[in-house]
């Protein structure tokens, strides 16, 4: 049962926010961005499809990793439009810089697939696809969200009535300093946050230069079903669930059948796929550990997915910004209880 918080002091602090244009290419770090109904401006706008349409991710193809993508910094301005003389940044290892206009595109592609969706989407040209076609070595293609014509909501049994565009599930997901922290402690070799790919990622508040306010201890994520950000309100609908487990005799999690490979295994700046940090938080982090008594689905979880509750539709403001505080005002008290 759902706990409402008395405390009027905020539990943490926004310490980044991450933006992925395109869906499995890198992050950009900003410190301010704008909300949408279907998650922070600009994120995820983007996929590359192969030849059937279907997304193609880190998870087949992990060398993603390594295309960098920038954008104007004045794109994460709230009110800000492109001209036509705006455009979005590609570049990779041995590749000519690849410029995309952040002018939409004329062309629709039918027959475009990610997971359980499908419709139609914005081609980006045959520049673009000669350009992922030869780093990939396949034929690929660069689309761009149809928002004048698709919808692509997320699973009504978690949150009914919200939208995202190419994200894995939900429109935000929020992960605490103080989980990964706890993770890195138990590894050899620590893994940056980028390899679970949030949104937010939050940190407890210092008092007194020293004293760390309660709220943002170790995986305390997992409890929170409301979250207020700024004067903005989330929903923590889902545990972030990473995959599906399967060994068949290899390092657990560094191959799957028909070589698909777990994110958070994948070294950002290399695009090298290892066994960690999944094999530690299968120890700590799965179904079977902290939810026993529930449903087993070989499932690993590692923060929280969220939606937001308020009408972003009118009226100026609508901006998170880095050093924004985070206040709890509804939890479960524990991960069995929580939805995932």
């Amino acid at each position: 049962m759902d706990k409402v918080s008395s405390s009027s002091e905020a539990s943490a602090k926004v310490t980044s926010i991450f933006i992925y244009p395109v869906k499995s290419c890198r992050v950009i770090s900003v410190s301010q961005a704008p909300l949408t109904p279907t998650g922070f401006r600009w994120d995820r706008q983007w996929i590359i499809v192969n030849q059937k349409g279907r997304a193609v991710t880190q998870r087949n193809e992990p060398k993603l990793a390594l295309v960098e993508v920038e954008l104007p910094k004045e794109a994460f301005l709230e009110g800000w439009e492109p001209t036509g003389g705006s455009y979005m940044v590609i570049k990779a290892p041995g590749m000519d810089v690849l410029k995309i206009s952040l002018s939409k595109p004329h062309d629709v592609t039918d027959g475009v697939s990610l997971w359980e969706w499908s419709g139609s989407a914005l081609d980006e040209g045959a520049e673009a696809a000669n350009w992922f076609t030869k780093f990939l070595g396949k034929t690929s293609r660069l689309v761009r969200f149809n928002a004048a014509s698709e919808n692509r909501p997320v699973d009504p049994e978690y949150a009914r009535g919200h939208n995202l565009m190419f994200s894995d599930q939900y429109p935000y997901m929020l992960l605490s300093q103080g989980s990964l922290d706890a993770l890195n402690k138990l590894l050899n070799e620590p893994v940056p946050v980028n390899r679970f790919r949030p949104n937010l990622y939050i940190s407890s508040i210092l008092v007194c230069d020293s004293i760390l306010v309660d709220g943002c201890e170790p995986f305390s994520e997992d409890l929170w079903t409301e979250v207020r950000i700024n004067k903005f309100t989330f929903e923590g609908v889902k545990l972030c669930s990473r995959c599906k487990v399967k060994t068949k005799k290899l390092p657990f999690c560094f191959l799957f059948a028909n070589n698909v490979f777990q994110v958070p295994t994948i070294n950002q700046d290399t695009g090298i796929a290892g066994s960690e940090p999944s094999e530690t938080l299968m120890k700590i982090r799965s179904d079977k550990v902290l939810r026993p008594n529930r449903k087993q689905q070989g499932k690993i979880y590692f923060g929280q997915n969220l939606v937001c509750k308020d009408s972003l539709t009118k009226g100026r403001g609508n901006v998170v910004k880095v050093g924004d505080p985070v206040f709890v005002l509804r939890k479960v008290s524990s991960a069995a209880e929580a939805a995932a």
